[in-house]
């Protein structure tokens, strides 16, 4: 299921190809609603796309800004990259109980959203939601966060190249020769030593270029870099 996820929406080239792959990722890990946003922030020139199947009167009612601004989910994932599992309790105890009662009357009880947030003012959210509550058991709670995590990281990409305006997609980056060869050796899964050992270089060097092809790309982990470099055919 993993791979075929991952694929699905690496291969996406449109609004509707990307959407179906997003809903289908929600509802196999049990979750009847998603969203997946693009936000590129230019200052005033803020543009927002958001595909999923959240339900058409939810969005006509939830619009108010200054709902968005008591919401502590929202202000979580303007702040960080960690996900949030969310409930009831949640909203309870920033006094915002209100919003989780408007909300819960179109079945969005508990969830799990998290936030890439990317250079030039690009960031990517992904959320899932349900009426039931998230699973007791440690382990396939951390099972479905990790998956939605790995998928957030492939989703991005494909995000920005089929829902965003041209002028406002990440340009491809310019990586040097000895950064790309550094993406391919941690891409068989090398370590910064073993790497350094290859090329002649220190593990210190290793990293150092693996970091500034990681920045280049818009990324935060060397695992991402190496999906996006692959998905933009700089290394293969």
């Amino acid at each position: 299921m993993l791979q075929s996820d991952f694929r699905s929406v690496l291969a996406a080239n449109d609004r509707e190809s990307f959407r179906e792959a997003v809903v289908r990722v929600a509802e196999r890990l049990g979750f009847t609603t998603v969203s997946a946003i693009a936000v590129v922030d230019r200052g005033r020139d803020t543009e927002f796309v958001s595909v999923g199947n959240i339900p058409s009167a939810y969005e006509n009612v939830y619009v108010d800004v200054q709902a968005w601004r008591r919401d502590p989910v929202m202000q979580h994932l303007r702040r960080k990259s960690v996900p949030i599992l969310w409930n009831q309790a949640t909203y309870t105890r920033e006094g915002a109980g209100d919003l989780w009662e408007q909300q819960a009357a179109f079945g969005f009880r508990t969830g799990i959203a998290m936030a890439l947030h990317l250079p030039e003012g690009n960031h990517f959210v992904l959320g899932v939601d349900r009426d039931q509550p998230l699973p007791d058991d440690v382990d396939e709670l951390t099972r479905i966060v990790a998956h939605l995590q790995l998928f957030a990281v492939h989703a991005q990409d494909a995000a920005f190249r089929v829902l965003v305006s041209a002028e406002h997609r990440p340009q491809t980056p310019n990586l040097t020769p000895r950064e790309l060869e550094v993406l391919r050796w941690t891409m068989e899964g090398k370590t910064a030593w073993e790497v350094g050992a290859i090329l002649g270089i220190s593990e210190r060097t290793a990293v150092m270029h693996l970091s500034n092809a990681t920045h280049k790309l818009g990324c935060t982990t060397k695992h991402q870099a190496v999906v996006k470099a692959l998905r933009l055919g700089l290394i293969d």
